[in-house]
């Protein structure tokens, strides 16, 4: 019998606003891709893995992002048009969780450095074996999200982003005031 693996909501209320998780329809790069044409499967760490909705946190299973050892390895995902951040959730590997400590949520309009100049929403202290983690970033807007790991060699491994946004127009076009007082506070699960 086959274990369901866990999937992402496409929608939460984060911060008092309902939002989408807007990645699930984003393009996904990273600074290199390990196991590249190793038995004919070009797919196994594909930046795209991290953005496929299954939380699966063992690599092995295909469901991960994973660059090479190198330094200052990074991952990006591009929402194709500026949002408003609401919160990022990101699931960690169930081996070796110890590899994204000190790496730091960008977010921004630039593709200066790869979008690695971005400003920041959030450092990663460490997120547990398997485990999922939200970050809130307040309302930051921009088209590019990054997770890098800054001045050390590394293998940068995400199981799933998940970013809670939504697009800027569709923000401007609704009063935020009637949307916080009108919709409950609540916050992404943090599993």
């Amino acid at each position: 019998m086959e274990e369901s693996q866990p999937t992402v909501s496409s929608v939460e209320t984060v911060q008092g606003v309902e939002s989408e998780n807007v990645a699930l329809r984003g393009r996904a790069t990273q600074s290199s891709i390990l196991f590249k044409n190793v038995n004919g499967q070009d797919f196994m760490s594909d930046a795209i893995n991290a953005i496929d909705g299954n939380q699966d946190p063992d690599f092995v299973h295909g469901s991960c992002s994973h660059t090479n050892y190198q330094l200052n390895p990074w991952w990006r995902v591009d929402l194709l048009e500026p949002h408003k951040m609401y919160a990022i959730s990101i699931t960690n590997r169930i081996h070796v969780p110890e590899r994204l400590k000190g790496a730091e949520i960008l977010i921004g309009n630039s593709l200066t450095n790869y979008g690695n100049n971005n400003a920041r929403c959030a450092y990663i202290s460490g997120i547990g074996a398997g485990a999922t983690q939200t970050f809130y970033c307040h309302g930051m807007v921009g088209r590019y999200v990054n997770v890098i790991i800054r001045g050390r060699q590394e293998w940068l491994t995400l199981c799933e982003v998940q970013v809670f946004a939504e697009p800027v127009d569709k923000v401007s076009t609704i009063s935020s005031g009637w949307r916080h007082s009108q919709l409950g506070s609540s916050h992404v699960n943090g599993h």
